[in-house]
């Protein structure tokens, strides 16, 4: 039987017999994160010494970056036989791929926080493999109820293993601005300080996020941040009235929408939101500013149109490509390269100026609610999570083609947003994720057609992969009773 390998690779040939990694196993290189990674899993759950070779001897397990440029930045090659391991890719971020399949095929335990004793043992096989879509997401929203440094790295954590490559954090709403700005101290002061039913806030400082980026990058992540505008807006408002028309706004824990909106005829408005573009683009080295623009259900086309034709180009003016919701597809003028998300449900009639846009080259990511929407309900009766998109199940996340949503897109990849209304803790997180995540990244990676009885074997084999990392509150879905 083929190994339980998710996402799918592009090609897998399994061949007779394994390898066997004992006290022996000597391990080659090149200095880089993908050494990194692969170093960090076996030292901490195997505990064996994987020294070099001995000179003119292979190694057991050898890193190459002789791979073909055909490969592209991500792709690799990946051959196990009895004899030895052999991963190779023309990048490092190519090489830290494979060594996340090389994960994969390794005995679960391999996920172990600490030492375990063998066998570890990886069946022989034969792997090309790479990416469909270059972006390959999940959202975080840090704004409704906070996540700290710690709980936003052991999210990270939990994405890697299946090549997901965009971290993007949903940092301002209604219900708290959650970054240090710079010369705006009560955005963090006051608009910090609630979430969603009133329990305490919170927010990152610059240095805080700053480790954050650099905890993603190390993982091959492009950290996407958004501030929400016009709309989502309260916490903003509230700090600093004169963004609002509102005489006091007040802080806001419901969860309500559309109301919010800023002062959009106010030269100070950009003032104030160049300074924060500009501050967090200056912290995010990736090249991408998401400015949200959903659910601005407050303001008039006429008004929305006028606020984009003067943020839009702010964006840019810090050297940053455009990502907003599909809503943005209204503007009167989209700047080169802008990506737009799209976020409604499917089955909708896709709105007649996202086709327009499309036409015009503007790039889609696909992350449709009711199949990608990690705050969504499993079922009628679960504990967690809302139902305006209907309940989202382990093949409905599964089992769709972003491809086929927008007639004639140009997708650019596929991202599953986590909003964070009834979510308060890690394990909460854990169990929205789980076991809906890897069906995503399924769809992400790989262009190989839904194989449903396929996925749910794959999956079934996963679990004991999130029991050794201690990954104990995934959602117990009946999927994976056997």
């Amino acid at each position: 039987m083929e190994p339980n390998l998710i996402p799918v690779p592009r090609s897998l040939v399994s061949g007779p017999g394994a390898l066997t990694l004992g006290a022996d196993a000597t391990l080659t290189a090149p200095a880089g994160r993908a050494a990194a990674s692969l170093r960090a899993l076996l030292d901490r759950a195997t505990g064996l010494p994987f020294p070099p070779p001995a000179p003119g001897a292979p190694a057991t397990v050898a890193l190459t970056l002789d791979g073909p440029a055909s490969l592209g930045r991500e792709g690799y090659l990946l051959d196990v036989t009895e004899a030895g391991a052999r991963l190779r890719a023309h990048t490092d971020e190519g090489l830290f791929r494979a060594v996340q399949t090389l994960r994969q095929l390794l005995p679960p335990a391999i996920e172990s926080p600490v030492a375990v004793p063998g066998p570890w043992r990886v069946p022989c096989v034969a792997i090309e493999d790479g990416p469909r879509y270059a972006w390959r997401g999940v959202m975080l929203d840090v704004a409704r109820h906070f996540f700290d440094v710690a709980a936003v790295e052991r999210f990270i954590d939990r994405l890697v293993p299946y090549k997901f490559n965009v971290l993007h954090l949903h940092l301002s709403d209604d219900q708290g601005w959650r970054l240090e700005i710079d010369g705006h101290p009560r955005l963090t002061e006051h608009g910090a300080a609630t979430a969603v039913g009133g329990p305490p806030g919170g927010f990152f400082t610059q240095d805080d996020y700053k480790e954050i980026v650099a905890y993603a990058a190390d993982r091959y992540f492009t950290v996407v941040p958004e501030i929400d505008v016009p709309g989502h807006t309260q916490a903003a408002m509230s700090s600093y009235p004169y963004l609002s028309t509102q005489e006091s706004p007040e802080l806001y824990e419901g969860v309500e929408v559309g109301f919010s909106e800023l002062a959009l005829h106010r030269d100070s408005t950009y003032a104030f939101l160049d300074d924060v573009f500009g501050q967090v683009s200056a912290l995010t080295p990736g090249g991408f500013l998401h400015i949200g623009g959903d659910e601005a259900l407050s303001t008039t086309a006429e008004d929305y149109a006028h606020f984009m034709s003067r943020a839009l180009p702010l964006v840019g003016g810090h050297g940053k490509t455009v990502v907003a919701w599909q809503e943005a597809a209204s503007a009167p003028s989209l700047p080169p390269g802008v990506h737009l998300q799209y976020w409604r449900p499917t089955g909708e009639e896709v709105p007649a100026a996202l086709v327009a846009a499309v036409r015009a080259g503007v790039r889609l990511i696909m992350s449709p609610a009711d199949r990608v929407y990690l705050d969504q309900k499993y079922a009628d009766d679960a504990p967690l999570g809302l139902m305006w998109a209907g309940t989202v199940g382990v093949r409905r996340s599964y089992e769709w083609d972003p491809g086929a949503l927008v007639p004639g897109a140009d997708v650019a990849g596929v991202e599953a947003p986590l909003w964070s209304e009834t979510l308060r803790t890690p394990d909460d997180l854990d169990h929205m994720l789980f076991p809906r995540l890897p069906g995503i990244a399924d769809t992400a990676w790989s262009a190989a057609p839904r194989d449903w009885p396929g996925h749910v074997r794959r999956l079934r084999a996963h679990t004991a992969r999130w029991d050794a990392a201690g990954i104990t509150a995934y959602h117990r879905a009946p999927e994976l009773e056997e």
